[in-house]
């Protein structure tokens, strides 16, 4: 495996990109290893009130759109971002996936899914009530990147 940087002085966002023949396991925990790297580096402000909160974004279990704008729901707490859901699933982690037009979630966070064949399916989380709702159009590629993480382990 060869590791190459290249400098680019126009470049406004920084990236990483793996080249591979294949996904194999390595290439998978590689990816995982930097994501998770890039998620504890990664600064987002959250808010709640007049207060600005810095959590890491691995205690977040969705992003979802409200009326009043876009909230990140931990197992306690609801925040504010000043994103819009196009702009997070730019530059969050691979772990987080959009599950519904009005929702990212975070996959590492899913505990349990019950599956409802004609609609939505309804995604829980650990030690909380909160849910969110998979469509029908999402539900595929949540299972792979589930699958895809049982693999691994």
């Amino acid at each position: 495996m060869k590791i190459k940087i290249e400098l680019d002085e126009n470049l406004k966002n920084e990236e990483i990109i793996i080249k591979c023949q294949s996904l194999t396991e390595e290439i998978i925990r590689l990816e995982q290893t930097v994501s998770a790297a890039v998620s504890q580096m990664q600064k987002l402000v959250f808010y709640k009130g007049e207060t600005e909160y810095y959590l890491p974004l691995n205690e977040i279990l969705f992003f979802e759109t409200e009326e009043k704008g876009i909230c990140a729901h931990t197992v306690d707490n609801v925040y504010h971002v000043k994103y819009r859901l196009y702009e997070l699933e730019e530059f969050l982690p691979r772990f987080f996936m959009r599950v519904s037009k009005s929702t990212i979630l975070n996959s590492n966070q899913v505990y349990a899914i019950t599956r409802n064949l004609p609609s939505t399916s309804i995604v829980a989380f650990s030690h909380t009530h909160k849910q969110v709702y998979v469509s029908r159009h999402y539900y595929k590629a949540l299972k792979n990147k589930l699958e895809e993480k049982r693999n691994i382990i």
